[in-house]
């Protein structure tokens, strides 16, 4: 079998090398994107071009039913390691925008005052650029005038600034800006402008036609004589082709970009094309937890410091209360578990003396005794039965009414006084014969079996008639 192509050193090599991409797609910042309630199609179709916004940090097939709360959200989000919420909402009046950082906050809301879909912007410009290339990057944060204004403004920059990934201006390589997003803060309106462009750099200082030559799609010089008509005068192009360039976009190049001309130490230029949304942003409010706390700030609503404590102290008396209730609880699940525990010994306890005292009497049913004790017991009760039978009767019962009573006969000797009394005669007057017992016959006797025989003993023997003497 041959070698493979890369040695020991490279594999480890390119092990090391994905093992630290990893770790650097899991340090930096990732997001949720997603609206909530009855928004409309317009708002759900502005939530995912902003989640086209933060690609390729965020989830994109991100799927959120009507059933799932925002505790369940907060729940996934912790494995996954994402940091920031971007929820869109809508209400009868107004539609919100809210920026949550997990997992302890703050919360801003945002009213979206006017906004624009991507489809709308790209529509209205004669020339778009948008490729899907430009989405394999974060975009680039450019924030505008967020000066000294309040600790809400600077809260406001910081939250958007935590949203992307940290920048080192000496070591980025400007082939993965692609995108700009623009946050602009005007402080005379106290309102925020959201612009997302696309970028495009081209050389500077050529001709129309040496650009077009330049470009990826070779113009037509089918009415030309010689290329030095394109390059000099710029024979059939456009005037729309040519856009005007100036100092206020023309850079010297620290490095080499992707594109035709654009080379190290050169003059290019930086074009920015909108692809949307674009929103106007007006902050409402700042909470200090994940969609509730303290409200650290409000545009609407302007409290008095005697107010600020009034409302501190109601919620520390509601969560005083809210423990003593917990602790209550807490003692009536303790009491009821030991009363459960109390009542199941003494329901055993109790179970456990009624047995004793029935000692094998009850209803049950009783496995019964060895075969050996059975077989004693039943030949006795079948002596007994036979006894019975005779002084009953008077005669003898036949072997095949008892037969384990039969293999043990009587011991032969003198008669004794009860059978003397059985030989002799009766008296002329008295022809009578011994009374039976009521329903006691010998056939009678041996259909009852012997149950029968023993509840009978139960109840009580009736005694044999007396002879006259």
């Amino acid at each position: 079998m041959g070698q493979s192509g890369r040695s020991r050193h490279q594999k480890r090599a390119r092990a090391q090398a994905h093992l630290r991409n990893l770790e650097a797609y899991a340090a930096q910042p990732h997001s949720f994107v997603f609206a909530r309630g009855r928004v409309g199609r317009s708002v759900q179709q502005l939530s995912m071009d902003l989640r086209r916004v933060m690609e390729p940090l965020t989830a994109t097939r991100l799927q959120i039913r009507k059933k799932n709360s925002l505790k369940d959200c907060v729940a996934v989000a912790g494995p996954l390691g994402v940091t920031h919420f971007l929820i869109v909402s809508k209400t009868e009046t107004n539609v919100y925008f809210k920026l949550m950082r997990l997992p302890g906050g703050p919360t801003l809301t945002f009213r979206i005052n006017k906004y624009t879909l991507v489809r709308d912007v790209v529509s209205s410009l004669r020339r778009h650029r948008m490729h899907e290339q430009q989405f394999a990057h974060p975009p680039l944060l450019v924030l505008n005038s967020f000066g000294p204004h309040g600790m809400h403004v600077k809260l406001m920059a910081t939250m958007f600034q935590n949203l992307f990934p940290s920048i080192n201006v000496h070591k980025v390589n400007l082939n993965t800006i692609k995108r700009c997003l623009l946050i602009n803060y005007n402080p005379d309106t106290q309102e925020l402008d959201f612009r997302h462009y696309s970028i495009k750099v081209v050389p500077v200082g050529a001709s129309r036609g040496m650009k077009k030559l330049l470009q990826e799609k070779f113009p037509n010089m089918s009415r030309l004589q010689d290329i030095s008509e394109l390059l000099a005068t710029g024979a059939g192009l456009s005037e729309s082709e040519a856009e005007p360039d100036g100092e206020h976009n023309i850079t010297e190049l620290p490095q080499a970009v992707a594109g035709r001309g654009n080379m190290r130490a050169q003059q290019s230029a930086v074009r920015l094309t909108e692809i949307g949304p674009r929103m106007t942003l007006e902050l409402i409010k700042i909470q200090e937890g994940v969609g509730e706390g303290n409200v650290l700030f409000h545009r609407l609503v302007h409290k008095t410091e005697e107010e600020l404590q009034a409302i501190l102290a109601a919620k520390e008396e509601k969560l005083r209360l809210k423990a003593q209730r917990q602790d209550q609880q807490a003692q009536n699940v303790r009491r009821k578990r030991e009363q459960r525990e109390a009542h199941k010994k003494k329901s055993l306890a109790g179970m456990k003396r009624v047995q004793a005292e029935a000692d094998g009497d009850s209803d049950a049913e009783d496995p019964g005794a060895p075969p050996e004790a059975e077989g004693t017991s039943q030949q006795e009760e079948e002596e007994d039965e036979a006894e019975y039978f005779r002084q009953a009767v008077g005669e003898e019962p036949d072997e095949d009414m008892f037969p384990k009573a039969a293999k043990r006969r009587r011991p032969t000797g003198p008669p004794g006084k009860k059978q003397q009394l059985k030989e002799r005669k009766p008296d002329r007057g008295s022809e009578r014969r011994p009374q039976k017992a009521k329903g006691r016959g010998p056939g009678a006797q041996a259909k009852m079996g012997h149950r029968g025989a023993a509840r009978n003993r139960g109840q009580g023997r009736p005694r044999p008639p007396k002879k006259a003497a």
